[in-house]
């Protein structure tokens, strides 16, 4: 792997406008689904960028973009793409955002009252609890994977109960032991979800596969963890049952593509790849808006 590869998008596996206060992370679809209604544009101003085919310009980290509004609204949120901000149309908090907002800072913004810089570094911390908690509900969505369903539970409940933790708390959290510690429930269920696959899954974790002519292909069950799936063409390829974390599927084309029951799919991921009507996703998933009709 050459220093310059771009890395994945989540590399986990590799180490709306209802307002007000609202529970912790439930491990709920709901509250893991970002709204943006609920937050202070925290993705648009903790986080950096560069200047690149993904963002027209560079901020650093904690400076406002200079698109976000007074209301915390984007001003060119319908226009995102066309204006080279691809890469805000892609990213996802898993719900993070209103969690630090209405849970751990009780509705106040670094505008009004919380702590800028804290609340700043405590924004990812709770994102990547959130994205754990995003693997071990849908872990749970599948019934073959009924004898780690206890001990996902278990990790539900624990994860949650680390979101509702005070900002020193939360700042002084290992998070790279919490996502091991999930990381070894989250394989012992992957390894059920794929065995329904018919004959030998593949075992393509960590490869790379940028470009790859995989049209039709026949990957139910496959190990996809961290594998570069940058631009690769999988169109009508059977993906039932495969292991995506951290799999970078920018630019894929999935047309047609059958991703009804992949596991560990995110909407960041569906997000970053082509699409169409035809193409199937899980329940829990929305259609990206640029994907086409047909």
């Amino acid at each position: 792997m050459t220093a310059d590869r771009p890395r994945p998008l989540l590399p986990l596996a590799q180490t709306g406008t209802s307002v007000g206060p609202r529970p912790a992370a439930s491990g709920d679809a709901e509250a893991l689904r970002a709204d943006c209604s609920r937050c202070a544009g925290l993705c648009c101003v903790a986080l950096p960028f560069a200047r690149s085919a993904d963002f027209a310009f560079t901020k650093a980290a904690g400076d406002p973009c200079g698109n976000l509004t007074e209301g915390f609204g984007c001003g060119i949120h319908t226009r995102l793409r066309s204006s080279g901000m691809r890469g805000c149309t892609v990213y996802d908090c898993f719900g993070a955002g209103q969690q630090v907002v209405q849970g751990t800072y009780a509705g106040k913004t670094w505008r009004d009252g919380a702590p800028a810089a804290e609340m700043f570094e405590v924004f990812p911390v709770v994102k990547n609890l959130h994205e754990l908690l995003w693997y071990l509900t849908d872990a749970l969505s599948h019934e073959a994977a009924e004898p780690e369903h206890p001990a996902l539970r278990a990790e539900v409940t624990r994860t949650q109960s680390l979101t509702r933790r005070t900002p020193a708390e939360l700042l002084a959290l290992d998070v790279d032991a919490e996502r091991q510690r999930v990381n070894t429930v989250l394989l012992r269920a992957s390894a059920l979800v794929r065995g329904q696959a018919p004959g030998k899954p593949r075992d393509h974790r960590g490869a790379d596969l940028l470009g790859a002519r995989l049209r039709g292909a026949r990957l139910a069950g496959a190990n996809l963890r961290g594998t570069y799936l940058i631009g690769a063409d999988l169109r009508g390829a059977d993906l039932r049952w495969a292991d995506v974390i951290g799999a970078d599927l920018r630019g894929a084309d999935l047309r047609g593509a059958d991703l009804s029951t992949t596991l560990f799919l995110t909407q960041a991921q569906v997000g970053s790849a082509r699409g169409d009507a035809s193409t199937r996703l899980p329940a829990r998933l929305d259609e990206p808006d640029h994907w086409t009709a047909s």
